[in-house]
């Protein structure tokens, strides 16, 4: 176990004092976005068939690209302000955020019916529930990672109130954990197991099992998600959680919340949030919605495998089924996962020099 000083290991001090994690486009920019959005969509179309080069980026690339880098190699969260919202339909913006995610990476499947891309939105799910997923309920979320190296959220509408973003470092609660429990930091060391909630392909387990923490070539690697843990204490086969394994998710539920290192912010229509689910927990408050059905919360969320990765520690193989760098690995695979999808993947990859994951 070590302590590590990374741009990643930061405190909400240093968000504030240094704004480089945030990029805007300009007014031009986004005109022409729109107008190229505008100018491919078609209702119809199946967004697998969309090929990246149909869509003109110009100039506001540039700042997408930062912020992709500065989430994958630098402080592990990034947001892209003023991406054109106003004059696109629902499904025009979904083509934007599909768009955004070609050219970044290889989308990931995200759930038991296999979809690339999530509209997050309250339908009513019990986050709690064994199959409960928190992206489609009004729920405050744990503070969890997802199951990719970067995920990608478009604001098309925020909530009548709450429905606040929570952002943590892990690597920052794991300095804190080893400074203050080095007992409990060792144990997060250790495996804990997480229910697949119900979604498990056909060639995987109900659970899988990986430490909270990890270290692989110099880089610390994060996991959480609570919800996962609990649920996978009714599944036959998971041990039981020790005394020592349930306080050191006590202690770092409580380091994840503390004032110096929980940032928050409310995503506003326009805006992308980056993310990279293996240095930052992220979280979000309950939420009421307005009574108008255009206007209720609605964000687009993608799963990315970014084609300049690193190597994952050996552990994480049967969560991501790959480890080696540049490769399409992650998501949640589900049960709807056919030629189609594996078709996209493949040739996807190729456009990217990306190896193919298993």
């Amino acid at each position: 176990m070590n302590n590590f000083k990374t741009p990643a290991a930061w405190e909400i001090s240093h968000l504030i004092s240094q704004n480089d994690w945030v990029f805007t486009i300009t007014d031009t920019e986004k005109d022409r976005l729109s107008a190229s959005i505008k100018s491919v969509f078609e209702e119809d179309r199946d967004l697998f068939d969309y090929s990246v080069n149909e869509f003109d980026f110009g100039s506001s690339w540039n700042a997408i690209a930062k912020a992709f880098s500065e989430a994958l190699h630098g402080k592990g969260l990034a947001i892209v302000r003023g991406l054109p919202r106003e004059d696109l339909s629902h499904d025009e913006f979904r083509l934007l955020s599909w768009a955004i995610g070609l050219r970044a990476g290889v989308a990931r499947p995200q759930g038991l019916a296999s979809q690339y891309i999530a509209a997050v939105r309250d339908i009513g799910t019990d986050y709690r529930a064994a199959n409960g997923r928190g992206y489609s309920s009004n729920a405050k979320l744990d503070f969890h990672v997802d199951v990719a190296d970067l995920t990608t959220l478009t604001c098309y509408n925020k909530a009548k109130s709450g429905g606040q973003s929570m952002i943590s470092s892990g690597v920052t609660a794991q300095n804190y954990l080893i400074n203050e429990r080095p007992d409990l930091a060792e144990i997060a060391y250790q495996y804990f197991y997480f229910s697949r909630q119900n979604e498990q392909a056909s060639d995987e387990t109900s659970f899988y099992g990986l430490p909270l923490f990890e270290e692989e070539d110099g880089n610390l690697f994060c996991n959480w998600n609570r919800n996962r843990v609990q649920s996978a204490q009714n599944l036959e086969g998971v041990p039981k959680l020790s005394a020592a394994q349930k306080e050191t998710m006590d202690v770092l539920d409580e380091i994840l919340t503390r004032p110096e290192l929980m940032y928050t912010m409310y995503l506003e229509p326009g805006d992308m949030q980056v993310l990279n689910n293996h240095t930052m927990f992220h979280s979000r408050t309950d939420y009421t919605d307005f009574e108008s059905e255009s206007e209720k919360r609605f964000l687009y969320r993608l799963w990315l495998a970014p084609p300049d990765s690193i190597k994952l520690p050996e552990s994480w193989r049967d969560f991501y089924r790959s480890i080696e760098p540049a490769t399409v690995r992650g998501g949640i695979r589900g049960q709807s996962y056919d030629k189609v999808c594996a078709d996209f993947d493949k040739k996807h990859a190729r456009f990217l020099n990306m190896k193919i994951d298993s």
